[in-house]
């Protein structure tokens, strides 16, 4: 049963949302395996479109038991759906070639109708140096290289002009990225972390998106009040640079509504895993386990209990509160079955509390 709030209810300090999306990594388990991971991963955004969801992410993740290919993905998905976005959270630069990615986001993005929501990540993280290869510069320099890169040929730009006639390209050839969605570079978001990252998207002229974990709080700064400031730091630097308002900030969080005893006896059992084993909690069977939480990160908290209880916690989160749009992080060990119970929960249960409204089923 839904429950109608009237948006003149909500707390004076909480932006009514926009959206409601969700983050799936798309997971899957020894036993089932890769394909039907991939097809419970497409069933997941049919049926989220079916609630009204507005948006639905992929996560990202090499050599596990995640997707490592979103756009493929998303191609498949758009084929199986109208109306939802589809969007990547996030794709880390530092292992792209910003050539074949602005290729791939365009063919893509054309496909599915513009529905694409491309949200990418310059974070240092130098894991897999050994497969993709080396680099000359720290591995943050060359992830803000290939971004900008990458931003200059899905914009259209001219990446080179041909000096000398070759195969397939005359002499005096302006070579653009081919084929070219017009629209997509004002869908590109950043994945931000920290108040650095969140400053250089405003730079950029590109969107927000702020996940379950961030870096350089201050101390005895709870998770919640860091990600307003860093939200507030993005609208901030976007205004002083740009004429138009900046475009809606979303934010991925783990808001699990307990309908049932069972369920809320489930929900806190992943809350107690997450707050011992952080990043690692919650895994595919079969899948690695992560390294250490990296110092200084703070993972965002499990916002669990009944209907009334997560809605009081959400409207009490200042990150929650400031954002425009609320993604739904689903646990990574969860089944299909789970992840839309959770869905459906979210949706007719608590998301109206928010000031949400689903989107039309035609």
């Amino acid at each position: 049963m839904t429950i109608a709030v009237p948006t003149s209810t909500l707390p004076a300090s909480f932006r009514p949302k926009q959206r409601l999306g969700f983050n799936t990594r798309v997971s899957f388990n020894d036993d089932a395996g890769p394909a039907q991971g991939l097809r419970d991963g497409i069933e997941l955004f049919k049926q989220a479109e079916q609630l009204g969801y507005q948006s639905g992410w992929a996560y990202q993740r090499h050599f596990d038991h995640y997707l490592s290919s979103p756009l493929p993905f998303f191609a498949a998905v758009g084929q199986h759906t109208q109306h939802i976005t589809l969007g990547s959270a996030v794709i880390p630069m530092r292992y792209q070639d910003p050539i074949l990615l602005a290729e791939a986001a365009g063919t893509t993005d054309l496909l599915i109708n513009g529905r694409l929501e491309l949200a990418i990540a310059t974070g240092a993280n130098g894991a897999f140096d050994a497969v993709f290869g080396t680099v000359d510069t720290d591995a943050r320099t060359e992830a803000k290289r290939r971004q900008a890169r990458f931003l200059s040929a899905i914009s259209g730009e001219v990446l080179h002009t041909v000096t000398e006639a070759g195969q397939g390209a005359p002499q005096g050839a302006e070579l653009r990225v081919t084929p070219y969605s017009p629209t997509l570079r004002a869908r590109i978001r950043q994945g931000s972390a920290s108040l650095s990252s969140a400053v250089q998207a405003a730079e950029l002229g590109i969107g927000l998106i702020s996940g379950t974990v961030l870096h350089d709080h201050d101390e005895g700064e709870t998770f919640g009040e860091y990600q307003a400031r860093l939200i507030d730091v993005y609208r901030t630097t976007w205004r002083r640079l740009w004429t138009t308002e900046p475009p809606p900030v979303a934010v991925a969080a783990s808001i699990l509504v307990g309908t049932t005893t069972e369920l809320r006896e489930k929900y806190a059992a992943y809350d107690l895993e997450r707050r011992i084993n952080g990043i690692a909690a919650s895994r595919p069977k079969g899948a690695l386990a992560p390294p250490s939480q990296p110092a200084g990160a703070q993972i965002s908290p499990v916002f669990q209990g009944t209907p009334d209880q997560v809605i009081e916690a959400v409207f009490n989160d200042p990150g929650l509160s400031t954002a425009d749009e609320v993604v739904l992080f689903l646990p990574p060990a969860f089944g299909l079955a789970e992840n839309l119970q959770l869905l459906s929960d979210l949706a007719h249960t608590v998301a109206p509390a928010f000031g949400w409204s689903p989107t039309p089923q035609h």
